[in-house]
């Protein structure tokens, strides 16, 4: 499992934006410039985040991007997950139910299954604002 840059990249702009919260629309360029982005990667980014209702946008003059959730409530792995899409650690287990004719017997899925776990339940346990007062993480657990 690799985190692409448009993973890296998604997170990026939300703790700028978090950093950056006045309340006011930030525009993609101001973004781009800070993060050393293009403004064309970020345009195929920031819409996923606006659909799923982790920024608002806004057209226009005065238009620009913000932060439509509380950078506390706002997961990595729920970040990671929607820019990565699937996010497991073999074939197999992406489609549910497994798909895979020898699942039944499996000797490894239940350790992939089990991986799985502790990668999700880890990434959901760091937020935005986490990672904006640079919390360090060690063995699984936000210190």
């Amino acid at each position: 499992m690799m985190i692409s840059t448009r993973g890296r990249y998604a997170l990026r702009v939300m703790i700028d934006i978090a950093e950056h919260n006045t309340g006011e629309y930030i525009t993609l360029k101001e973004i781009a410039d800070r993060q050393e982005i293009s403004e064309k990667y970020l345009e195929n980014i920031l819409p996923a985040l606006t659909k799923a209702g982790f920024l608002d946008g806004l057209r226009g003059k005065g238009g620009g991007y913000k932060l439509a959730c509380m950078p506390e409530s706002c997961a990595v792995g729920s970040i990671l997950k929607l820019v990565e899409g699937n996010f497991v650690p073999v074939s197999c287990m992406e489609d549910k139910p497994n798909k895979c004719r020898r699942a039944y017997e499996c000797r490894t899925l239940p350790m992939w299954q089990q991986f799985q776990a502790v990668v999700d339940k880890f990434f959901g346990s760091i937020t935005i604002a986490d990672l904006c007062n640079q919390k360090t993480y060690e063995n699984n657990y936000v210190i």
